[in-house]
């Protein structure tokens, strides 16, 4: 375009094309004024409803936002004569491509949106999901953020872990420990249960209901294998793991309880 050109669009089309970029602009901020005024009445009616959990509400404010401003620029485009029809054609044409090409993410967030609603584990929870333990970090869009036990971040997509089991330890208030100790054959198996209830009842955070099961397990070559097993709130329940075996050791050591061995075979000549 030469400057003839220029010069004639402006006095001929100037000062119309100037009041669109005008009305364009008191458009965009007023538009963005009233798209914050939804969006902070949204989160006030949540957080007053207190019926919506707040990664739930996160993603419903994500999506009004979008939308919202996707609405004020076709609203804008509209003030410069462009076909909107036509641009939202292009948009769902785009969008269909789109989907064709990332249908694994789009698995991902269908997955994502039904665990927001169906809630099967929150932020904070300990969970086993996707093939991975641990503490739930965040709850995104595409993924499930989850700390293992051994501090390593990990993201697993959100439709492995909703195609899959779940396991949530935190949902209920109490978890068992499971721990086996084995005893030689020549020790009283009811003698050693009985020290070991006493002293599993003694370790902190146990809950005396349900009490503390100490039983036999199974028999083996060396002598019987014993389960003691006491239950725990999930906050405590490594700790009580650890205590657990400490005080079975402790516990068969003060008693003087001989070490089994494996029986050798008598040997053939």
């Amino acid at each position: 375009m030469n400057v003839e050109a220029i010069v004639h669009f402006l006095s001929t089309e100037g000062a119309e094309f100037g009041l669109k970029i005008l009305g364009a602009l008191v458009a965009w901020i007023i538009g963005r004024w009233i798209i914050g005024l939804v969006l902070r009445a949204f989160n006030i009616a949540v957080a007053r409803g207190k019926r919506i959990d707040a990664t739930l509400a996160k993603y419903l404010t994500s999506i009004i936002n979008v939308v919202l401003n996707l609405v004020l620029v076709l609203a804008i485009l509209d003030i410069f004569g462009v076909r909107t029809t036509s641009f939202a054609a292009l948009l769902a044409g785009a969008g269909l491509a789109i989907g064709t090409a990332w249908g694994g993410l789009l698995a991902h967030f269908a997955a994502g949106v039904f665990m927001q609603v169906l809630r099967p584990f929150k932020v904070g929870d300990f969970v086993q999901a996707g093939g991975v333990t641990g503490t739930v970090a965040e709850i995104g869009l595409f993924g499930t953020t989850i700390v293992t036990p051994d501090n390593v971040l990990t993201i697993v997509g959100n439709n492995k872990v909703f195609s899959e089991s779940i396991q949530n330890f935190t949902t209920l208030p109490h978890r068992r420990v499971d721990c086996t100790a084995k005893i030689a054959n020549g020790v009283d198996p009811a003698d050693a249960i009985a020290r070991l209830k006493a002293a599993v009842a003694k370790i902190a955070n146990v809950m005396t209901t349900p009490a503390p099961d100490v039983e036999i397990l199974q028999f083996t070559p060396e002598g019987p294998l014993l389960c003691v097993r006491p239950y725990t709130h999930t906050d405590h329940y490594w700790q009580v793991y650890f205590d657990t075996h400490r005080a079975i050791a402790e516990t068969f050591g003060a008693a003087g309880y001989p070490v089994p061995e494996t029986p050798l075979a008598p040997r053939t000549r």
